[in-house]
């Protein structure tokens, strides 16, 4: 099975044959992320570390549609949406609300008291446990529900 790095590689090469600007764009972009990480850490960039610089990427994408859409440029939106779809074919399966519930209350349930100060510690925790598989801002919406009942 190829690793990250390879699958970006090649998707790109493809979109060099295909004439598919906008996916070579993008993967040039993440191409040159993940370069930058290895010349900073002077170190092959692992699977895990790819997929951080993808999640930035992605939740940079989300902050620009959001900032255009309020903006009233669709145009730009679009756009940025267009390289979100791109990016994302490279993010693991993202797990259900109530996946994602079940592990907050587990987490929730693992702690004898609770505090509204522990409220960092189990976001941290619960994002954690799903292993990158999760929206961050989901998991913190879920706890306020959990720890709000």
């Amino acid at each position: 099975m190829m690793d990250l790095k390879e699958k970006i590689s090649v998707d790109l090469k493809n979109s060099m044959k295909s004439g598919d600007a906008k996916i070579r764009q993008v993967l040039r972009m993440l191409n040159s992320d993940i370069k930058n990480f290895e010349i900073d850490k002077k170190t092959e960039a692992t699977d895990d570390e790819i997929l951080g610089i993808i999640k930035k990427n992605v939740k940079s994408r989300k902050d620009s549609i959001e900032q255009y859409t309020k903006g009233n440029r669709q145009d730009l939106a679009e756009k940025e949406n267009e390289e979100l779809l791109i990016l994302e074919k490279y993010m693991p399966v993202q797990m259900t609300e109530d996946e994602i519930r079940k592990i907050v209350q587990t987490v929730i349930q693992k702690l004898e008291e609770i505090n509204p100060s522990d409220f960092g510690k189990i976001i941290g925790m619960s994002v954690k446990e799903t292993k990158g598989m999760a929206d961050g801002n989901i998991v913190s919406r879920i706890v306020k529900e959990e720890l709000n009942k």
